[in-house]
């Protein structure tokens, strides 16, 4: 597997509408933190649990990047606005990585975007031969993400039975993976 530093030299990966490059601190604005505590937004991830600032996302800001993650900036070529988010946690020693995406500009969503986004990087760290295995998991409730793992061609790596409480109710963690080829 290749280091990390020579994973994030090889940004930015410019796709169709997208473009996903290293998030900045600037990249930390108004915007960004109102995401983070928009119910809609966050409203699968535990992210809902938390108040946002600025503090709190310049800590994550230090703390991933003193990590064996990249923390990526999705943004809308055509109006260059940053649209969305992704992370990418390695394990360096089995040779995987897994994503999370979070498409916060809701002006964005239901567009295929987050399929974009999502694509663009397994299939940059699949191809490059960053790694063996790319992975992902989501609520089972969390359709637009289940649609995503279908159209990208992962396939079922686990689940996890009535982990997590959505609005009262248990759902499943249900985990996606894709292999090398």
């Amino acid at each position: 597997m290749k280091k990390i530093s020579a994973i994030a030299s090889m940004f930015p990966i410019i796709g169709e509408r997208l473009n996903l490059r290293l998030f900045k601190e600037s990249d930390i604005s108004d915007d960004y933190i109102s995401w983070l505590n928009d119910p809609d937004v966050v409203k699968f991830s535990n992210q809902r649990f938390k108040l946002h600032n600025r503090k709190t996302c310049e800590a994550f800001f230090n703390s991933i990047n003193s990590s064996d993650a990249i923390f990526l900036a999705i943004t809308h070529i055509e109006s260059e606005e940053v649209v969305g988010t992704m992370t990418v946690y390695f394990s360096i020693n089995h040779e995987t990585a897994d994503m999370g995406i979070m498409l916060g500009n809701k002006l964005f969503w239901n567009q295929g975007l987050g399929e974009e986004a999502w694509g663009m990087m397994m299939k940059f760290l699949l191809e490059k031969r960053c790694v063996r295995k790319v992975t992902g998991g989501t609520l089972s409730c969390n359709q637009g993400m289940m649609r995503i793992f279908e159209k990208v061609g992962m396939v079922s790596d686990g689940v996890r039975k009535d982990h997590e409480i959505i609005d009262g109710k248990p759902y499943d963690i249900v985990y996606f993976a894709k292999f090398i080829s």
